[in-house]
């Protein structure tokens, strides 16, 4: 560890300090008295508690029960009342305003158009009913005091067909707030290579995708991502320790996947309070991301379902830091990884670096510095 601010930072200073989050679902961060009143509008009764606390407990358990049965489950009914422009647009701007709320400068959300057409809605009009979501959502930020900008991810679930027409839709979109292109679904049976054509048409338009990979099938899927596919992030990627040996003398040898993807800088958007509930990491002590960071990987700390993870950004770090002894430096470490691998230009990304994400981390330094000359001064004084 390479930090100077020795010390573990509060739970109000993780809150403050500026970050970057580049894997989250859209349909997996709503708020539980949210998915209520608009389950009364359009009259769905399938919830399984009407009361925001108990429901906000229910998504948590059905995600932690190791059933993944129950764990879809949480997702049919978010998406079951996502399916009107109003909804879609009042889900897009409580996320920005949420995540402006808990420090987030910078975030891609994603979400699939596909799931949410049963009310009629074209993949055109999702799109802008959340693009206007996002922007009503960073206007209410602002007047509440925080700062965020958000770009869109336009998703295409795995084992549908519809790969290449939701590229086509991202690229269309491309200038009105979609920022990149990713695939979701389930990984075993199948694999990124079904969606060749969708990715060979993104390289050819100069376009940016992630694609959800070594969470839950390991080094194959990692590796048909990025050889075969051309990924430019993976979503997760957490399994590439599986390519990491370490020696009983603590020596580390990288299978050659491995050197590969930290030595192209390939961005890993782990998110490990998720991987914990989908067991693709025992526990939080022995997640992947401590080795990754020692090894300086290009590893980024996300979110993926806010709702169903009982999580947000502080509260992963908060986890983190008490795992691994994390100080203001490595979460610094972290956010600037997060803002490299974004898919906004390059000037807009520095600008974020040097204007946003490092003055703010140095006022919070600042603050253990002072704290540190105070204390020392009422020392002295106490002791003369």
């Amino acid at each position: 560890m390479t930090s100077q601010t020795p010390s573990v930072p509060t739970a109000d200073q993780i809150r403050r300090a500026p970050k970057v989050l580049l894997h989250d679902h859209l349909d997996g961060g709503l708020r539980p008295g949210t998915i209520i009143e608009l389950a009364r509008e359009q009259g769905y009764r399938q919830l399984p508690e009407t009361e925001p606390d108990k429901l906000g407990i229910w998504f948590r358990e059905a995600a932690d029960s190791g059933s993944l049965e129950r764990y879809l489950e949480t997702f049919a009914h978010t998406c079951a009342v996502m399916q009107t422009r109003d909804a879609l647009f009042r889900v897009a701007a409580e996320c920005a305003v949420d995540l402006a709320e808990d420090g987030v400068v910078y975030a891609e959300v994603r979400y699939a158009p596909e799931q949410h057409l049963e009310s009629g809605l074209t993949l055109e009009e999702v799109v802008e009913a959340v693009n206007e979501g996002f922007r009503e959502g960073e206007r209410q930020a602002r007047a509440n005091g925080h700062r965020i900008r958000v770009g869109a991810l336009l998703t295409a679930m795995r084992h549908a067909a519809r790969a290449l027409e939701i590229a086509e839709l991202a690229n269309r979109y491309r200038d009105s707030g979609v920022v990149g292109f990713d695939i979701a679904g389930a990984e075993a049976g199948y694999p990124p290579t079904r969606h060749l054509d969708a990715f060979e048409y993104l390289k050819r338009e100069n376009n940016h995708f992630t694609i959800h990979a070594g969470e839950a099938f390991g080094l194959p899927s990692i590796w048909q991502a990025l050889q075969w596919c051309g990924a430019d992030r993976l979503g997760h990627g957490v399994r590439i320790i599986d390519d990491i040996e370490v020696a009983d003398d603590g020596s580390v040898t990288l299978g050659r996947l491995a050197a590969y993807v930290r030595d192209k800088r390939i961005p890993l958007e782990m998110c490990p309070s998720s991987n914990l509930q989908t067991g693709a990491a025992p526990s939080f002590a022995e997640h992947p991301i401590g080795l990754l960071r020692t090894l300086h990987f290009r590893a980024t700390v996300n979110t993926d379902n806010r709702l169903m993870s009982g999580t947000s950004m502080s509260r992963e770090f908060e986890l983190l830091t008490e795992a691994f002894d994390y100080t203001l430096d490595d979460m610094q470490w972290f956010t600037v990884n997060a803002m490299k691998s974004a898919f906004i230009p390059f000037d807009e990304r520095l600008a974020m670096i040097n204007e946003v994400i490092k003055p703010g981390y140095a006022e919070l330094k600042s603050e253990w510095l002072f704290q540190q000359t105070a204390t020392t001064s009422e020392s002295s004084r106490t002791a003369g």
